[in-house]
């Protein structure tokens, strides 16, 4: 099973520079997009559809400039579920679950902080957050949570990590739900359980630093203990720039069954 996660930044637009010619060409189960600025009324639209898949959206309920998610599956799933039940998830569609037989996949986004405000948006949404992954690891099926985080987990997952610290997805209160989240409530880093390289990055703030390669990894797709012994293959794809965030690709030893 392949899954691409990617942070679109509006999917008009990355649909514009071939993200869709792109993804045709990926053979993935599943694509889990994020931040598509569409509600899912726009998505049932042809042009974001993709032939021999089923396309489900979450665009929320108060969704203005920002948010949305979507996920694309070849094979129809049990349930889609939309959001998580708080405001901070919910107001601008921020998770939408796939059921499948024994295992959920889930598109979602953290919030951004840009300033003490929405930095403390995000703190509170990570904090519900918190409490629904308590209880979701408690079931027994598998989760891939796929999306972008806004956190960088440690230092190898930012460029110049010196300068970043003070900055919003960099602290240390964030960076230590990260690792709350990969220590005690027992989930795992997909892509680090394949390649454990410094310098693998899925965002850069502009052209220019995505050059030189200077960013930041904040995109990843955290899963159960279960599938942890069940990857295959981990890649960051940069050779086209869709938006300024790059497609994780993971493969699965699984096989989706609805």
């Amino acid at each position: 099973m392949r899954v691409i996660s990617f942070n679109c930044e509006g999917i008009k637009n990355a649909r514009e520079k071939g993200l869709f010619d792109w993804l045709m060409d990926q053979d993935a189960d599943v694509i889990c997009l994020q931040d598509i600025r569409e509600d899912e009324f726009a998505m049932e639209e042809d042009r974001y559809q993709l032939d021999g898949y089923f396309c489900y959206a979450y665009g929320g309920y108060d969704r203005k400039d920002h948010g949305g998610v979507a996920i694309y599956t070849r094979q129809a799933p049990k349930a889609i579920i939309s959001g998580l039940g708080f405001p901070e998830a919910d107001e601008t569609g921020r998770y939408i679950q796939a059921d499948f037989d024994k295992i959920s996949i889930a598109s979602m986004y953290v919030p951004e902080g840009h300033d003490a405000t929405s930095q403390n948006f995000k703190y509170r949404f990570l904090d519900n957050y918190s409490h629904h992954l308590n209880k979701q690891r408690r079931k027994r099926r598998e989760f891939i949570m796929a999306g972008t985080w806004n956190i960088a987990h440690r230092k190898i997952d930012v460029a110049n990590w010196r300068d970043s610290e003070e900055i919003s997805g960099f602290q240390p209160a964030e960076r230590g739900w990260m690792e709350g989240l990969l220590g005690d409530m027992g989930f795992f880093d997909a892509y680090r359980e394949v390649d454990r390289e410094s310098g693998k990055y899925s965002w850069w703030q502009d052209e220019f630093l995505r050059h030189d390669n200077l960013g930041m990894r904040i995109d990843y797709q955290i899963i159960t203990a279960g599938m942890r012994h069940r990857v295959l293959n981990g890649g960051i794809y940069k050779n086209q720039a869709f938006s300024n965030h790059g497609p994780v690709i993971i493969d699965f030893d699984w096989e989706l069954e609805s």
